[in-house]
């Protein structure tokens, strides 16, 4: 391989697919020549190509899935004793699967971080897991998870070039518009893939944070210090007595008590705050609470405050104390 690889995909209209592959191989080699082409002795001559082609060896440097027999997919999964096929690859999961170590490598070196191999691969898996996966899906027509102009795959798609733009250009003209579209598309695309990296490192710098975080009331309510710190996981996987957490908000001025949610993403919690004080605020809430730095507390109960760090466990404590009288 050159010291600039040529990244080859085809021209025309582009998708989150071709958008994707290409723009992690313009992560893991920042010197490249891209083009985009239908021409079969150009895409054969270039070290790189995507969603063209016409095969994958990604010892090759060929990510392509329209040729005929490719059966390329995620390993199966056992779920409740039952096979699950694996998601099946569109380009952006072949190159990801080929690509993705080095390009949360590059990543992190550019940001900074120091990753041991074992991060890198659970960064890996996470974002195929929450994203790349899914770009497959949409591309390769094995479900509707994107519909109307919602997800990544429909907005990227939304950047292609129509009729009234075109109108007036002569092919060459025309060829450069969407190549810049295309080139406006990677950079989106990986911009928030940056950022999905960057809130994964986040969370797994966390989570030893989290756990030696001290606990209050029986250890039924978290300390952390630091408000913004990603604490879900760890707390519902590992800390089942935990029922709030208490945390200073982004602007210092109050402290905040949250509920813990029984699952990942579960808008039911294992403990809400007492009914009494739903949508009430400052001397509302105080009145009723008995808390006199109390500030609000959400109408759906998951999220209350107070100006002190002490009003806040105060509160914790009273609404401890509610909901296990009301449970008795």
């Amino acid at each position: 391989m050159t010291q600039t690889p040529t990244i080859a995909t085809h021209s025309g209209t582009f998708h989150a697919d071709d958008v994707f592959g290409v723009g992690i191989l313009m992560g893991v080699f920042p010197s490249h020549t891209l083009i985009r082409t239908r021409k079969q002795e150009l895409i054969d001559a270039a070290d790189f190509a995507v969603d063209v082609g016409g095969s994958w060896d990604a010892a090759r440097g060929r990510f392509d899935h329209h040729q005929r027999g490719f059966d390329g997919a995620r390993p199966a999964q056992e779920l409740d004793g039952a096979t699950k096929p694996g998601v099946g690859y569109a380009s952006a999961g072949l190159v990801w699967s080929a690509f993705g170590t080095s390009y949360v490598k590059a990543w992190a070196a550019n940001a900074g971080h120091t990753l041991d191999d074992a991060a890198v691969a659970e960064i890996v898996r996470s974002i195929d897991h929450s994203l790349v996966q899914y770009l497959d899906i949409v591309d390769t027509g094995q479900g509707d998870v994107s519909p109307g102009i919602f997800g990544l795959s429909s907005l990227i798609a939304q950047l292609n070039t129509h009729w009234l733009e075109e109108q007036g250009l002569d092919l060459a003209a025309k060829a450069a518009l969407l190549e810049t579209r295309f080139r406006e598309a990677i950079a989106i695309t990986r911009k928030f893939l940056d950022h999905a990296i960057s809130k994964k490192v986040a969370q797994l710098r966390a989570m030893d944070t989290v756990r030696n975080a001290p606990r209050l009331l029986g250890g039924r309510v978290l300390h952390l210090q630091e408000g913004g710190m990603p604490w879900t996981h760890v707390v519902v996987h590992e800390m089942p007595e935990v029922m709030f957490v208490i945390y200073p908000d982004s602007d210092g001025n109050q402290y905040q008590i949250k509920t813990v949610p029984v699952e990942a993403g579960s808008f039911t919690a294992r403990m809400d705050l007492p009914d009494a004080w739903a949508g009430l605020r400052d001397a509302e809430l105080a009145a009723v609470s008995g808390v006199a730095d109390s500030v609000f507390c959400h109408l759906n109960l998951f999220i209350g405050g107070a100006r002190s760090f002490e009003g806040a466990v105060k509160l914790a404590e009273l609404a401890l104390a509610a909901r296990t009288a009301s449970a008795a």
